[in-house]
């Protein structure tokens, strides 16, 4: 989804990244777990796998993150890259407005609830905790870096708007 959406508002910044195919050993482990929990306890207590009411909030949050990581996307338009800018382009703004206006990181936020949203599905408790804990500690790094640079850019102006709104990331609180 994310090359289709990069594609269509953002077509400049179209690249393999776009895919989130490259996104480390750490990304290609955390699957790779998940899918063999999925085998192992299909195999071993099916019925984990059956919740129904698991499965429906699974969906719901997949949803609802995959929605709020594309409206990101769509709203910062140009603005928006899948690699932290370490340098302000001319055309570089700060996006305040749509998603932007609840939280500061709601591309982040977004796949943050479609991650774990994926593994709740999939009924994987061990995956659920282990993806909400690397990923609060993935974006809370990601994040501290992405701010110090957005204060470089923008100045005052980041400053305020990081005073009215949150990062938008759960388990992510801090304010630069």
């Amino acid at each position: 989804m994310d090359f289709l959406v990069t594609a269509y508002w953002n077509a400049t910044h179209l690249q393999a990244d776009s895919f989130l195919l490259q996104n480390g050993i750490e990304y290609l482990a955390a699957h790779t777990f998940s899918l063999l929990e999925f085998l192992v306890e299909g195999a071993l207590v099916p019925h984990w796998k059956q919740v129904r009411a698991l499965q429906v909030l699974g969906v719901l949050l997949l949803v609802l993150g995959q929605v709020v990581r594309s409206l990101a996307m769509v709203h910062a338009s140009t603005n928006f890259s899948h690699t932290v800018a370490s340098a302000k382009r001319d055309d570089h703004v700060l996006v305040t407005h749509g998603v932007y206006r609840l939280a500061r990181h709601p591309s982040y936020a977004g796949f943050f609830y479609w991650a774990v949203g994926t593994q709740i599905l999939l009924g994987n408790p061990v995956s659920t905790v282990l993806f909400i804990t690397t990923l609060s500690r993935f974006f809370a790094q990601r994040i501290r870096h992405e701010e110090y640079l957005l204060h470089r850019f923008f100045g005052q102006e980041y400053t305020r708007y990081a005073a009215r709104v949150p990062a938008g990331v759960p388990l992510v609180r801090f304010v630069t």
